[in-house]
C-alpha cells in the first residue's frame, strides 16, 4: 500500500513541539475551509450510508463518529473538521474569560504508547469572541455543533454557577453543550463534580435555557461518585453524559519517558478503561451516552457503541492516525455491522449490556 500524504507529513510534524504542530495543523484547516479543497475533502472522506445515521438528545447525527472538546478550542475550524468526514463536532472548552492557559510546554507525546498528556488549562479566547463563531458556524453545518463549556479560572467555585451561566448564554446556539467539570487541569475543577454543586450548576444552565444539555465526567471517579452524577443527570432531566475525559492515572504498561509529565492523559492506554466506563454508565440510565476516550480505530469505536456509546468521539486518534480516519472508521463501522448482522449503528448500540 503506497504512503497517504499524512504518512509522510507526519514525521515532520512529530519534529515539532506538540502544540506547534497542532497549530500548524488549525491553521492548515483555516486555509482550506470554504474553500473547493474543502468540497473536494468532503466528498473523498465523507461516508454516506443510512446504516451509520443515529439520533441522541434530540440530534441527527450522519454518522456516529465525531471530534471530542479540545481539538477547535476557538471554534475556528469546525466546518473544515465536518468536512473530514465527521457526523458532529465539538468545539471548546470555552470559558468565560479569555484564558492564555498554563505556561508551555503543556502538551507531551508519547509515540510509544499512541497517547498524549496535556495540561494546557482551558487556554481559549473567551466566549465573548468564540460565541460569534459558534453561531456562524451552527449557521451553516450540516452536522451537529457541540459546545463545551469550562469553568474560568479565576472564578471562584462558590461563583461558579455564575460563570457558566455567562459563558452558555454566549454560545447558546450551538447544538447541543456540555458542561466541562472534570478537567484535570484547572485547579479545584473537579471538586464540582459532587453532587450538590453539580446539581447547583447544572440546574442554573437549565433554567438559562441549554437544551440539550450534557455532562462530562472523569473517568478517575469511583463508583459512587458516578451514581451520584448519574441521579443528578436523571433527577434534572439532562440529555445525556459524555464518558469520559482524561486521567491523571498512569498505567504500568506506559512506555514512553513523557509518562512522568503532569496532567491529564489521552489515547490508546484510556481506551478500555473508557469503554468500560461507557458500560458503567449505559447500565443504569437511559440518557444518550457519547463514548470518548482511545478510540482509534472501527473496532474501538465499535466495542464503546456495543457497551451503550450512541455516538464517540476522538481526537488523540487523530493525531497518530491521520485526517483519513473518520472515513476510515465509518466504513470499518459498515463493515462490523455486517458480520454481526445488525442492520445499523442504532441496532447495535448497548448489543453487550
Amino acid at each position: 500500500m503506497g504512503l497517504s500524504l499524512y504518512d509522510i507529513a507526519k514525521p515532520l510534524l512529530f519534529s515539532l513541539p506538540p502544540e506547534t504542530a497542532h497549530e500548524i495543523t488549525l491553521r492548515g484547516l483555516a486555509a482550506v475551509q470554504d474553500t473547493s479543497v474543502e468540497s473536494l475533502l468532503r466528498r473523498q472522506l465523507t461516508v454516506e450510508d443510512d446504516r451509520l445515521s443515529v439520533e441522541a438528545f434530540g440530534q441527527s447525527f450522519p454518522s456516529p463518529v465525531g471530534v471530542a472538546a479540545g481539538l477547535d478550542k476557538n471554534a475556528r475550524v469546525a466546518p473544515a473538521l465536518a468536512a473530514l468526514g465527521f457526523g458532529h463536532v465539538e468545539v471548546g472548552g470555552v470559558t468565560a474569560e479569555q484564558q492564555a492557559g498554563n505556561p508551555r510546554p503543556r502538551m507531551f507525546r508519547l509515540p510509544e504508547d499512541h497517547a498524549i498528556i496535556n495540561r494546557m488549562g482551558f487556554n481559549n479566547d473567551g466566549a465573548d469572541a468564540i460565541g460569534p463563531r459558534v453561531s456562524a458556524h451552527a449557521a451553516t453545518l450540516d452536522v451537529p455543533l457541540g459546545a463545551n463549556i469550562g469553568k474560568s479560572k479565576s472564578a471562584p467555585l462558590e461563583t461558579a454557577e455564575d460563570d457558566y451561566r455567562y459563558t452558555y448564554e454566549r454560545v447558546s446556539n450551538a447544538d447541543f453543550f456540555v458542561v466541562n467539570v472534570s478537567s484535570p487541569n484547572t485547579p479545584g475543577l473537579r471538586d464540582l463534580q459532587n453532587r450538590d454543586r453539580l446539581a447547583s450548576i447544572l440546574g442554573t444552565l437549565r433554567d438559562a435555557g441549554a437544551d440539550p444539555l450534557l455532562v462530562k465526567l472523569s473517568p478517575d471517579l469511583g463508583e459512587g461518585a458516578i451514581e451520584d452524577a448519574i441521579g443528578v443527570v436523571n433527577d434534572l432531566d439532562l440529555d445525556g453524559i459524555v464518558a469520559t475525559n482524561t486521567t491523571t492515572r498512569r498505567p504500568a504498561s506506559l512506555r514512553s519517558p513523557n509518562a512522568t509529565e503532569d496532567g491529564g492523559l489521552s489515547g490508546a492506554p484510556l481506551e478500555r478503561h473508557a469503554t468500560e466506563a461507557v458500560r458503567f454508565v449505559a447500565e443504569r440510565t437511559d440518557v444518550p451516552v457519547v463514548g470518548v476516550g482511545g478510540v482509534a480505530s472501527a473496532e474501538g469505536a465499535y466495542a464503546k457503541i456495543r457497551a451503550g456509546a450512541r455516538v464517540v468521539q476522538l481526537y488523540t486518534g487523530l493525531v497518530y492516525e491521520g485526517p483519513t480516519l473518520a472515513r476510515d472508521i465509518n466504513r470499518g463501522l459498515l463493515d462490523l455491522l455486517d458480520r454481526d448482522g445488525f442492520d445499523s449503528v442504532a441496532d447495535a448500540v448497548g448489543a453487550d449490556l
